[in-house]
């Protein structure tokens, strides 16, 4: 019996392509409510808790915008590195040492005032996401090491290093125990963009990533080396490109993004170090970025789509009885489902045919 083959398809039209993520979600959604019955919760609750709640009110709508902030943020620098085939899994180790670099300046300098304390947090927090990626980069560079079990990796070494800070040397005398640091001063703090609400300017640095993201992608050299190493290697080192370049630059770039992302977070609606400054947001860039289609448009609307989700999750816990694992499968599976359906966007089932005797 021969099995059918997946042959690349010449080129995928745009709707296809718009259809993928859109049938996805769908697919994901029909799977986790039938999940949802199977485990005796209320599906219709649960669906609405997820998908309508989050739109009832200018709070919820305006805690969506917040959560966007840092999804967007980290998924634009993945995905420039997953379109040249590295694949830098370490988004939230590299989150959470963004918001470690970004703290030491109001730790050590509780006292100090003047507005470019948020800016210089900022800046140090993308620094140091780069520098955590910069591991990465060297032992792929010198050993070929894989890149997706040491960036995977180090994002545990990067919680280990938390929990000592916050435990040890830059732990609350006041905390009363609890592993956190002090309070940031107002001037550590990102200025709100919508008031009455926790979003601040980190929306809009999300936003500008994007331009940035779409112009370097679409409209510069080094970003079409980098796709040109992606999709035809071989071509791509007979033209002359170095592939270790492009290993350095697509991982400082994910670090850039995902420790600027954590950066924001601190000085933003968190307003101090915690242990649990990271709800999975380097994890889940990964799904925002292929959700998008790794493409900078796409992933605003992903970013967004899964901030949602993130949101009705919590109601649903709360209104539906949901368990929070649940809401975890939730995303899992509409990865899933979108990487199915991307396959056949890119290739299509070709049948061998028979011959006669």
């Amino acid at each position: 019996m021969r099995l059918p083959k997946l042959v690349r398809r010449e080129r995928a039209s745009l709707p296809v392509l718009i259809a993928a993520p859109v049938l996805a979600l769908a697919i994901a959604a029909l799977g986790n409510l039938v999940l949802y019955a199977a485990i005796g919760v209320n599906p219709v609750a649960v669906f609405h808790a997820m998908l309508i709640e989050p739109f009832a009110s200018y709070f919820s709508m305006s805690e969506i915008l917040l959560k966007a902030g840092p999804l967007l943020l980290s998924a634009q620098g993945l995905a420039i590195g997953f379109r040249a085939k590295i694949f830098n899994i370490g988004a939230e180790g590299q989150f959470v040492l963004g918001a470690i670099c970004a703290s030491a300046i109001p730790v050590y300098m509780p006292q100090a005032s003047g507005p470019w304390i948020w800016p210089a947090m900022l800046l140090l927090g993308a620094l140091g996401g780069s520098a955590w990626a910069a591991i990465t980069a060297f032992w792929r560079v010198r050993l070929n090491a894989n890149e997706i079990l040491v960036s995977l990796m180090l994002s545990f070494v990067s919680l280990q290093l938390l929990i000592y800070l916050l435990l040890g040397p830059w732990k609350d005398p006041m905390a009363l125990n609890f592993p956190h640091s002090v309070r940031f001063q107002f001037d550590a703090l990102l200025p709100i963009l919508l008031p009455g609400t926790r979003v601040n300017v980190s929306l809009l640095l999300a936003l500008l990533v994007t331009v940035a993201a779409w112009f370097f992608v679409q409209r510069s050299f080094a970003g079409y080396q980098l796709e040109v190493g992606g999709l035809a290697p071989n071509a791509a080192r007979y033209a002359g490109y170095s592939q270790n370049g492009a290993i350095w630059l697509s991982l400082l770039i994910g670090g850039f993004a995902a420790g600027l992302a954590g950066a924001a977070e601190v000085a933003g609606p968190v307003g101090q170090l915690q242990r649990s400054i990271s709800t999975g947001y380097g994890y889940a860039a990964i799904i925002v970025a292929y959700l998008g289609g790794l493409h900078p448009i796409g992933i605003v609307f992903s970013a967004f789509l899964l901030s949602t989700l993130y949101i009705g999750g919590d109601n649903a816990m709360v209104s539906a009885g949901l368990p929070i694992a649940a809401v975890n499968v939730f995303q899992g599976s509409l990865l899933l489902a979108y990487l199915i359906a991307a396959t056949f966007v890119r290739r299509r089932l070709v049948w061998p045919q028979r011959t006669r005797a």
